[in-house]
């Protein structure tokens, strides 16, 4: 966590209905497909709900996937501020090493807003076809793919793009993104440790690969919020805020529809309320001008625009103009619910006694073979021991052992940061939840006596292929 805690209050004195909290923590429980696994409330700067849902805590810092862009377009914002880079500088210009080479106009044309905004002139992402020009450099590859369009005239949200403007930032002022950031936004902000994924040449990619706490997504919406504003002090330009957060080129009919049909700013998403940073699963920043109010939110999910549904359904009636009297009993009951959060655990019952034995030691392999969408796991084994039971995943010879809880979540911080639930379904079959806790994602894993195979099926699948054991924070 933060050293400096955000400042908090009541909901009800800062205008808040903590029935409509409520309300909408009921309907994210009852939705289908959606597992929530934070939630921040600010109003007028206090924080008046907080909740984890255990097994993820305050201070676990999570996988934000897109987020990161809206955390890499503001190091662009402090880097221009700073006189280091312009919106209208050439990209080309901050990398004269590529300038023989790269001979395409439209690729020549192209400026840092136009990588900062989505509008590179690609007409599709270019990432599997960046990657395939370059294996070696993502930059490189990406300015090797020529422009369907004018650069400026058509959005594509494309990886490239964000990476490119991240590398920008690092070009000019010779510092990874995290460590520039360090002393001019999460120390001014609070904010703690974070890590953030690199390429092989040391760059941390921007477009994704941040681990941040849910306590971070909030305090970068309040600083926009407050118009670059932190206790007083001008930290991020104002004038950056305020081009960051309009829409510079239409996005309908380029995405999923709904609320990312409404424009893209410098790294962040218009809305029908305020604007936003998102990412990949339920990551959510949303900050709401009008309402004068912040909402982080993490999860597990494919379904961002039910959980925006939501947010508008159910949190956004909440933000009253003024302070609510007689609600005391309404907030110590909000209070006691999110302190209270918690997943529930996959089912299942200890070990049938009398088929201990056939399963101490067992081992199995994958049922049908791998497949598309699954881990490329080689062997599961499962094994007592005075501690309980230890269900152990082979993968590239490299073993990942998770100790079963009993009738609860196993949290374990070492070889990896995991939570294990479930259990034996009946004397033959062993079913488990494993959630990487450092990141959106859990996997299911069921083994079969009788046959001695196993499944392992990702309730979400991780968007960068990488072995199990990669799936957590990189070393600070």
């Amino acid at each position: 966590m933060s050293a400096r805690p955000l400042p908090t209050s009541a909901p009800a004195a800062q205008g808040v209905d903590a029935a409509g909290i409520e309300a909408f923590l009921d309907a994210l429980d009852a939705a289908p497909g959606i597992e929530p696994h934070s939630l921040l409330v600010l109003r007028h700067g206090r924080l008046v709900a907080s909740g984890w849902w255990a097994p993820y805590t305050p201070d676990r810092r999570q996988l934000l996937y897109s987020l990161s862009k809206s955390f890499t377009g503001t190091a662009a914002g402090l880097a221009a501020g700073e006189g280091l880079l312009r919106l209208d500088d050439p990209v080309l210009s901050h990398f004269p090493e590529f300038a023989d080479e790269i001979t395409d106009p439209r690729v020549r044309a192209l400026r840092v807003r136009h990588v900062a905004s989505m509008a590179s002139g690609h007409v599709a992402e270019t990432l599997d076809r960046a990657r395939a020009l370059d294996p070696d450099d993502l930059l490189r590859g990406f300015l090797r793919v020529p422009p369907e369009r004018e650069p400026g005239t058509v959005f594509a949200y494309n990886q490239p793009a964000t990476f490119t403007l991240g590398a920008i930032v690092q070009r000019v002022t010779g510092r990874t993104l995290t460590a520039y950031l360090r002393s001019r936004l999460f120390d001014p902000l609070g904010i703690g440790e974070v890590a953030w994924a690199r390429d092989r040449h040391g760059r941390e990619l921007g477009f994704s690969g941040l681990h941040a706490t849910s306590d971070a997504i909030a305090r970068l919406g309040q600083l926009y919020l407050d118009g670059g504003r932190w206790e007083g002090r001008q930290v991020l330009p104002a004038e950056w805020v305020a081009e960051a957060t309009r829409a510079h080129v239409p996005t309908a009919g380029a995405m999923a529809g709904g609320d990312w049909d409404l424009g893209y700013g410098l790294q962040f998403w218009m809305s029908r309320h305020g604007y936003r940073g998102d990412g990949a699963y339920g990551q959510f920043c949303l900050v709401l001008p009008e309402q004068d109010a912040v909402v982080a939110l993490t999860s597990q999910t494919v379904r961002m625009q039910a959980v925006l549904d939501l947010v508008w359904e159910h949190l956004l009636p909440a933000f009253r103009p003024a302070p609510l009297e007689g609600r005391e009993r309404a907030d110590a009951a909000l209070r006691e619910r999110l302190a209270g959060l918690a997943l529930p655990p996959a089912a299942g019952k200890p070990a049938p006694p009398e088929r201990a034995d056939a399963w101490e030691g067992a081992r199995f392999t994958p049922a049908g073979g791998s497949s598309a969408g699954r881990p490329g796991l080689t062997t599961v084994s499962v094994a007592g021991g005075e501690d309980g039971w230890t269900l152990t995943l082979t993968e590239d010879g490299h073993a990942l052992p998770l100790r079963l809880g009993e009738g609860g979540w196993a949290v374990a911080e070492e070889p990896l940061p995991t939570a294990v639930s479930g259990g034996w379904t009946d004397a033959g079959t062993l079913a488990v939840d494993v959630a990487f806790l450092e990141t959106p994602h859990s996997l299911r894993v069921t083994c079969s006596l009788p046959d001695r195979t196993f499944t392992a099926d990702w309730n979400t699948v991780p968007l960068m292929p990488a072995p199990l054991r990669a799936l957590r924070a990189p070393s600070v």
